[in-house]
């Protein structure tokens, strides 16, 4: 059977983000299509997980937990781990991972790597931070075998500034039934975040907002720094000062966070860096009344599907406010969420497509390398699925609600 290593995520299983997101659902898929998998983490995961498939091999090794090192740390010697292992093929999430991919390319092992967003445009990142990270986007544009763009604002970015192409595939999301509402709170009455808690995902231009929305809707905050500071100050003082405010810190049980999105009367959607938010994509596969930051990324995936704002505290409340007080607004655009996530982002159309590029690699590289070419797992004999390539052209304009 064909191998696949997967490094750059925190690990299998964890609920920590998106990448932890796309490593829960394509481990199992790439499980049942026949592949040997190995996917790379950190120390803490949780081994009595119910949802733990037993196929999926979970190898720990070691890194520096902070805000700087871990990922270049945890990075190293999950790539060295794969270097002595020799998958067929490696699926690497996150370019800063890149300054190791020459060790993946001296042993053989072709790299698929999912470039993430644009990190060294992200504020939580100081001057040399931000320097790390694009020098690895450099590295990942000469040394990656095939890249993954999330969006396809992101391919047209790395096509301009390294002269890369590659495939789009987003993130999916997880349609349900209906579930119970958060015990205090009401369907339709409350306005929803869900972010953590960095000045890019417009959290402070949120808590303004909330400020005025509290007069007369119930706020809920869900997420958080992950290393304290000023803004989650600023969200605890207002939570502590306000009844109808509610912080419920990160929240990892699934089906209560899809409760939350389910039954909000406005899900704000404040992130301005990066490429398809799985968050985002996740609510709209709820069918959350949608308000968004108007970035290309939101654009792009929400398809008019969403209010956009600038990222101004009036607009954001006006918004807001507007969608929970409207029943008929709120069922328009969640409607139209639901529709767009179940047209554009299933996860078992995600799952097919990574299968697909790592297939499609793993045997490219051995035939031309003269090694054995992998058995074909079952999926790709049965119904091969090609990766989308990433449009040459702009990203095309939407008919998205404003708010202007």
């Amino acid at each position: 059977m064909p191998s696949v290593a997967i490094i750059g995520s925190r690990g299998y299983p964890s609920y920590y983000g998106g990448f932890e997101t796309l490593v829960r659902r394509l481990a199992p898929h790439l499980a049942d299509a026949g592949w040997d998998v190995t996917v790379y983490g950190r120390p803490g995961l949780k081994t009595d997980d119910p949802d733990l498939d037993p196929r999926v091999r979970s190898r720990v090794t070691a890194g520096i937990e902070s805000k700087k090192f871990s990922t270049l740390s945890y990075g190293l010697t999950s790539t060295v781990d794969a270097f002595v292992r020799k998958p067929d093929v490696a699926l690497v999430l996150n370019c800063a991972v890149g300054y190791w991919l020459p060790i993946l390319k001296a042993r053989g092992i072709p790299s698929v790597v999912n470039v993430d967003g644009i990190e060294w445009e992200r504020g939580k990142w100081g001057r040399s931070a931000r320097a790390v990270f694009r020098t690895g986007a450099k590295l990942t544009a000469r040394y990656a075998d095939e890249l993954v763009f999330d969006a396809r604002a992101i391919g047209a970015y790395w096509r301009e500034n390294f002269g890369r192409d590659g495939v789009f595939i987003p993130y999916g999301g997880d349609p349900s039934g209906e579930l119970p509402v958060e015990p205090g709170l009401e369907h339709g009455k409350y306005v929803l975040i869900v972010a953590r808690f960095v000045a890019e995902n417009t959290i402070n231009e949120f808590v303004d907002a909330a400020q005025q929305l509290a007069a007369d809707h119930d706020v809920v905050f869900v997420g958080s720094s992950g290393y304290g500071g000023e803004i989650e100050e600023r969200v605890g003082r207002l939570a502590a000062s306000n009844p109808r405010v509610h912080w419920f810190g990160h929240v990892k049980d699934d089906r209560r966070l899809h409760s939350l999105w389910q039954h909000a009367g406005a899900y704000f959607h404040g992130h301005s860096v990066g490429g398809t938010n799985p968050a985002l994509v996740q609510a709209m596969a709820l069918g959350a009344p949608i308000v968004a930051r108007d970035t290309v990324y939101n654009r792009e995936v929400l398809g008019g599907s969403g209010l956009l704002v600038p990222p101004e505290p009036d607009r954001i409340a006006e918004a807001a406010d507007r969608l929970v007080r409207s029943s008929e607004l709120r069922a328009l655009l969640g409607g139209n969420a639901l529709a767009r996530a179940a047209d554009a982002y299933t996860w078992q159309g995600v799952c097919e497509r990574y299968e697909s590029a790592l297939w499609a690699l793993a045997t490219r590289t051995a035939g031309s390398s003269g090694r054995p070419v992998p058995q074909v797992p079952a999926s790709a004999a049965a119904d091969p699925v090609a990766a989308e390539p990433v449009s040459a052209g702009p990203v095309p304009a939407d008919d998205s609600v404003e708010v202007r």
